[in-house]
């Protein structure tokens, strides 16, 4: 049997914050007197957007209630498999993908373990079959990091405008598309959604794959020729990452039904909670939270995978999950500590310029700026954007304002070519007169010279940076001319340039 190519493996990628968040300097103290109250049970207090006449009524979903407390995580959710079973090549050839890497496979289940629980429980309280616990070994290899190339992400997989339509927050300091609590959240509702519009949980996972517009569509041409309109019969409608979504899931489904089938010995999950919450409600920096909760970064990150800066922005509403001893010593650590939890602040940029300008005027270096704030180099900060910058030793221990922390955005866009100049100083020159000669900014100038200050003297070496704009052009359309002659080269000797790529899950609708 030809082994059939894994068409969907997420493309994964860790932010650059979790690896900046080592190399930030380590702070010895923090403030005893920001309480943090430790919750009992990991539960998100989250609102959920789904209306009610999107959502299937309580007697469509039969709710299961698992009693046997005594065994082990995967015997609750192999008793609450409710989804109908799949059986037909595609599940074979998937069945055959996933047996034959056990590597894979326990990798997978040794990050998820972390999650699981959480996810069974959310599934149970809202009567949804168990089996759908396991929908994030298909779309991340249960990694909340995991980024696609068509730009989805999380565990759950979600695309920026369907996360926002389930009010999963996208700004500077996080993205609960990858928050376990928020994004498990919201993928259940989208979940319960689609189910109440389609009455079938395998058109449902369709939908959530491709589309319920997609969906729609499909049944309605089904319907026009008097065929049935179930996932086996409609799946020739379907793209190839569609068609072997389910049975993904299936063959999943089956391997962690029978493992032994399979000569796969699956680790044991106890059938508690992994995680609790803990509320905060003033900043704390990522790796002041860390050391609190005596927990390594990558562990503290794997559970917090939200936040995009090297501090959490505090609220009434945000939460950290800590492994409960952990949240225990972090609560007990918090009570002895003494200064400020957070370095770190904001400064918004009046008027679009470059990082070396910025960096000049705040004292810093500008290497230093890029890499706290992800900017690449060449590139340009927009006005109005919100870039963070350490506290300064002389100002006052305050968080940043709430109203900074849900609206901050960075707009970046590439700068414009140049080139450098040496220029001698001449006795009637001052750095504005030369400024204005070159069109270039004082503040410019003075940073790449490193003047303090805005005296220069006759017979002085300045370096300037102009613009090339027009040598820029002439290269674009060289290089574009270059390409056009190789296509048509290419073509005429037969052969055919292909470009891949991956459509990803479209917005629902």
């Amino acid at each position: 049997m030809k082994r059939l190519r894994h068409q969907t493996r997420p493309l994964i990628a860790f932010t650059a914050s979790a690896l900046l968040f080592w190399a930030l300097p380590n702070i010895s103290h923090a403030d005893s007197s920001s309480l943090a109250v430790l919750s009992n049970a990991p539960e998100a207090s989250i609102n959920r957007n789904t209306s009610p006449s999107a959502i299937s009524s309580p007697a469509e979903i039969t709710p299961f209630v698992y009693t046997n407390q005594e065994a082990d995580l995967w015997e609750r959710i192999r008793a609450g498999y409710a989804i109908p079973d799949l059986s037909n090549k595609l599940v074979d050839n998937q069945l055959t993908w996933y047996s034959t890497r056990t590597d894979y496979i326990l990798r997978t289940v040794q990050r998820g373990s972390r999650y699981l629980y959480h996810v069974v429980e959310e599934l149970e309280k809202r009567g949804m079959p168990s089996e759908l616990a396991l929908l994030p070994f298909i779309e991340s290899a249960f990694n909340p990091q995991a980024i696609s190339t068509a730009k989805a992400s999380g565990m759950w997989q979600f695309m920026a405008a369907t996360g926002k339509d389930f009010n999963l927050k996208q700004n500077m300091f996080k993205d609960d598309r990858r928050g376990v609590l928020d994004s498990t959240d919201a993928a259940l509702n989208y979940l319960e959604r689609l189910y109440g519009m389609f009455g079938d949980w395998q058109l449902a996972l369709a939908a959530y794959n491709w589309g319920e517009g997609s969906v729609q569509r499909a049944i309605k041409k089904q319907q026009a020729l008097g065929l049935p309109v179930d996932f086996d019969s409609m799946s020739a409608l379907m793209p190839v990452e569609t068609r072997n979504y389910l049975p993904k899931l299936q063959a999943v489904k089956n391997i962690i039904g029978h493992p032994e089938q399979f000569n796969i010995a699956l680790p044991k999950l106890e059938n508690q909670p992994y995680f609790v919450t803990v509320e905060k409600t003033r900043d704390i920096d990522v790796r002041v939270a860390a050391q609190l909760a005596e927990l390594p970064m990558d562990e503290f990150t794997a559970l917090n995978p939200q936040f995009n800066r090297p501090v959490i922005t505090g609220n009434s509403n945000t939460k950290i999950l800590l492994p409960t001893d952990n949240a225990t010593l972090f609560k007990e650590n918090l009570s002895k500590w003494q200064g400020p939890l957070s370095s770190w602040s904001t400064y918004t940029v009046a008027k679009t310029e470059k990082i070396e300008s910025l960096a000049h005027k705040l004292g810093h270096k500008p290497e230093f700026i890029r890499e706290v704030n992800m900017i690449p180099a060449s590139m340009l900060v927009k006005a109005g954007s919100t870039i963070l910058v350490p506290k300064s030793e002389k100002a006052p221990d305050q968080d940043i304002s709430p109203e900074i922390a849900d609206k901050a955005q960075l707009v970046i866009e590439k700068g414009i070519a140049t080139r450098q100049l040496h220029y001698r100083v001449g006795k009637k020159d001052n750095l504005n007169s030369i400024a204005q000669r070159y069109k270039v900014s004082v503040a410019d100038l003075k940073n790449w010279n490193n003047l303090k200050r805005d005296n220069v003297s006759a017979g002085q070496n300045l370096q300037i940076q102009v613009p090339v704009l027009a040598k820029s052009r002439h290269v674009t359309v060289a290089s574009h001319s270059r390409q056009a002659h190789r296509n048509k080269a290419v073509a005429s000797s037969g052969k055919t340039l292909v470009a891949n790529a991956r459509s990803g899950r479209k917005p629902h609708g």
